[in-house]
């Protein structure tokens, strides 16, 4: 503190004045800025992928081989990358772009909001953004689904409806029951839900569950008829993980009776198969049933935004959170309902009625069965099964040992649990190296590759993946694996 003299008429005296408080600049971290990003090369980000992001996960893109890989762009139905060469999308972001890459009404809406700096973040204020997608989402539901929330993943909408299932079914009541091979996600709570011991790991998990067969209803009324605690059953309609396996129309007919003799509240989990996948809006639909509670994800952020949302029965969501004192119990999260996520999602919803887009999935994903069935005909100790609805399709292939020659059978099929996965694999890999198409994969049938292309594909676009398939699979398993092989020693 410095003493200083202040002149007075009167007489002077000392006063005692503080420095000025002045912050010294802090130094700039070596960040990278967007353009240097733009510009990392393949080799640049295998580095910072391995030091930073998941070094356990590179190993699998290197068996695969998209770690050479850098993509530049996207339209439509394709990836270009740092050669500029066109990769044709089956893979579709494991089904979250319904409307294909970059589609330009959903560019031109959002490039709109941002011109016109609109407000994203509408927690204290109501949002008209998420008013209208709210709407717009009760319209499109069937039945009294009309109460929505927001989220930004599967996960946290299915969170959301799992906890608004657990307090509309009450506190005496809080088993949830589950299928095998069932997937909603890895967030601690839906992880309770989801029936894979990788996911679940050493994780403490929520024990009120009860786990049955899926597609079997007999499992299911036992189940009900014996534990009067379960409130509640979590399915998906079509499970996407366990290998796209659907269950009979008679089971969710039967379901929907066996909920309302029981009082059990049923919950949908369309994360997946939803927004027009399945060739109607919700896979449901197909059954003429309705659930208590639903969830979508994935396709509604159109491929540009990360969007989710619960849409729930007005009694059931009123019975949990219908007063001021429950309101805020569950409500939605700082980014849940952001203004550009939601504009988004209300433009795709507009897009894929618009343009045809679910009645496309319906047609052309009958068109893809039928062209992989007959590869199944051409080569069925190849191809196990083919199955699917829509534009959500799986292709089984037999274990390992079934497809050698049968001479060495005996002596693969003690390694089949090993090698499950191996074909689907090598096939995926040798479809992206030699023919330039994309395809995925499931989490629990290894043998399974999953079809998930943008509802804006085409019969054309069928045709090039069954070209390559057939041309492929013509090269013989023994071709199939040595050539798998040269390309990992390249």
């Amino acid at each position: 503190m410095t003493l200083v003299t202040k002149p007075d008429t009167a007489h002077s005296h000392a006063v005692a004045v503080a420095p000025a408080m002045t912050s010294a600049k802090l130094a700039k971290p070596n960040l990278m800025s967007v353009e240097q990003a733009k510009a990392l090369d393949v080799a640049r980000m295998t580095d910072l992928f391995k030091a930073h992001l998941n070094p356990g996960q590179l190993h699998f893109m290197k068996l695969l081989g998209f770690h050479k890989i850098k993509i530049e762009r996207a339209e439509g139905m394709h990836y270009i990358d740092q050669n500029g060469r066109k990769i044709l999308d089956f893979f579709g972001g494991f089904g979250s772009l319904a409307l294909g890459h970059n589609h330009p009404r959903v560019l031109e809406a959002r490039k709109k909001f941002q011109d016109e700096k609109r407000h994203e973040i509408g927690i204290a204020f109501m949002s008209q953004y998420a008013s209208a997608l709210a709407y717009n989402l009760a319209q499109i539901s069937p039945g009294d689904l009309d109460m929505v929330f927001f989220g930004s993943s599967g996960s946290e909408a299915m969170e959301a409806a799992v906890k608004l299932a657990e307090r509309a079914a009450g506190p005496a009541r809080p088993k949830i029951v589950y299928a095998e091979n069932s997937f909603h996600g890895k967030t601690k709570g839906v992880l309770s839900v989801t029936d894979g011991a990788l996911y679940r790991g050493e994780f403490k998990l929520t024990e009120n569950t009860v786990r049955v067969p899926f597609g079997d209803i007999d499992a299911i009324e036992k189940a009900f008829r014996s534990d009067s605690a379960i409130g509640a059953i979590v399915l998906e309609t079509i499970q996407g993980g366990g290998g796209i396996n659907k269950a009979p129309a008679a089971f969710w007919h039967k379901l929907r009776v066996l909920c309302d003799q029981y009082g059990v509240i049923w919950v949908a989990d369309e994360v997946q198969c939803g927004v027009g996948r399945s060739g109607r809006f919700y896979a449901f639909e197909h059954y003429d049933v309705v659930p208590d509670i639903t969830a979508v994800a994935k396709s509604l952020g159109g491929g540009k935004a990360a969007m989710a949302a619960m849409i729930a029965r007005r009694d059931v969501y009123m019975k949990a959170y219908g007063t001021p004192k429950t309101a805020m119990i569950h409500a939605m999260a700082t980014f849940g309902g952001i203004g550009e996520g939601c504009i988004t999602a209300i433009e795709t919803l507009n897009v894929l009625y618009d343009e045809g887009l679910i009645e496309n999935s319906a047609d052309t994903g009958a068109y893809l069965l039928a062209r992989l069935e007959e590869l199944q005909a051409k080569y069925p100790k190849i191809i196990k099964e083919v199955r699917g609805q829509g534009l959500m399709v799986g292709l089984e292939f037999h274990d390992f040992s079934q497809t050698l020659p049968m001479v060495l059978r005996p002596v693969v099929s003690v390694l089949d649990d090993k090698l499950k996965g191996s074909l689907s694999g090598f096939v995926g890999a040798l479809l992206l190296r030699d023919y330039d198409v994309l395809v995925a994969f499931t989490e629990y049938n290894r043998n399974v590759v999953r079809l998930l292309p943008p509802l804006t594909c085409s019969r054309a676009d069928v045709d090039v993946l069954i070209a390559a398939l057939d041309s492929l699979l013509g090269r013989g398993i023994v071709s199939i694996v040595k050539d798998f092989v040269k390309s990992q020693v390249k």
